[in-house]
């Protein structure tokens, strides 16, 4: 990447929420609820640690916003997905006309969808929930350069600071769509978390054997090609997607903001692993929705330190997963708000 300083994105400062006062009322209030000590399990560390984040005993979720970023790959024309590149703009008029799988589940769950072109090959009509940050019409093939330019992936990431903050609401679920992203993310994995490519890589769509095999030889070829790309925007820019540049600016802002983050699958994890390089305490926002399919998901979780709070082989992407996972969180702070102490419910407690 130039090293020009007018190229490097304004990343914001994000302080360490450590405090240990609201920690211990908060951790006070959940052992003095209705229950045997621990009995809720996870679900009280989560009631915990969506109190810190949000800065206070009793949370509440507001207006909560599905994030879905789109964007086309260059590197999609090697044959890393078993899926055309056209799945891209096809996926974006679905999720737009509610049939898309995260549409289904943001409308049961009451999330607000925005879709975000970053980078689509195709033009939309304008319409509700449509938004356009489009860079170019899909990056470049990182097989044979670096898939954004500094001033592309810069652009990007301001793009999506921008539209978080004209988003209401304290909670942001990540999601995205792009033929392709799946190379991207491990990509960004292998390099970032020092790994292994073939550890890093899965099937993505749905690739058979010999699919697989002929992803993991071209991502090991483009690690190669950028093998100096190996700071974070380096690498962001090196190993692309648009949409996932812009999903990193998406997590900076809204960490600066103090949402909770809501991270859902491997593509949006590898956009908090950069932003987490840029600024380490962006993890202590994030919620880990569930852990996917995809071999390298859990690998990246442990990069983040985050243990997710579900488990079902899924690899659809979307924000699918974040949306599951959504109840859980609303549920731990119905337990800080609304569940009775033992004193204001005249229960009689183990030892007393």
């Amino acid at each position: 990447m130039n090293n020009d300083n007018n190229l490097i994105p304004a990343i914001p400062t994000i302080p360490d929420l450590a405090d240990t006062a609201l920690t211990a009322r908060l951790q006070s209030a959940l052992d003095n609820k209705t229950k045997p000590l621990g009995a809720l399990g996870r679900l009280e560390a989560l009631a915990l640690r969506i109190g810190l984040i949000l800065g206070t005993e009793l949370p509440r979720l507001e207006a909560p916003q599905m994030l879905v970023c789109a964007g086309d790959h260059g590197l999609a024309a090697r044959g890393v997905s078993a899926y055309p590149g056209d799945v891209t703009w096809q996926m974006v008029e679905n999720f737009l006309a509610g049939g898309a799988a995260v549409s289904v589940l943001a409308r049961q769950h009451g999330l607000a969808l925005t879709v975000v072109d970053c980078g689509v090959r195709r033009d939309f009509q304008p319409r509700p929930g449509l938004v356009s940050r489009r860079i170019a019409p899909g990056t470049a093939d990182a097989s044979v350069g670096p898939a954004m330019t500094a001033e592309q992936c810069a652009q990007a990431i301001a793009n999506g600071r921008e539209v978080v903050r004209a988003l209401p609401g304290n909670a942001l679920l990540l999601g995205e769509m792009g033929i392709g992203n799946s190379s991207s993310a491990a990509l960004l994995l292998s390099r970032l978390g020092g790994l292994r490519i073939d550890d890093c890589t899965g099937i993505g769509t749905g690739l058979d054997g010999a699919g697989l095999a002929r992803k993991r030889e071209v991502l090991r070829q483009v690690l190669s090609l950028h093998a100096n790309a190996t700071a974070p925007l380096d690498a962001l820019a090196a190993f692309g997607g648009f949409e996932v540049a812009t999903l990193v600016g998406a997590v900076l802002q809204a960490a600066e903001e103090r949402r909770v983050i809501v991270v859902d699958g491997f593509i949006a994890s590898s956009a908090v692993l950069v932003a987490q390089a840029l600024q380490p305490c962006v993890g202590q926002r994030c919620v880990a929705a569930h852990c996917s399919a995809e071999p390298g998901h859990v690998l990246l979780l442990e990069q983040l330190g985050l243990e997710p709070l579900l488990n079902l082989d899924m690899r659809l992407g979307e924000g699918s997963g974040g949306a599951l996972a959504w109840p859980l969180l609303e549920s731990a702070c119905r337990i800080l708000r609304e569940m009775a102490s033992f004193e204001a419910a005249g229960v009689s407690r183990k030892d007393a």
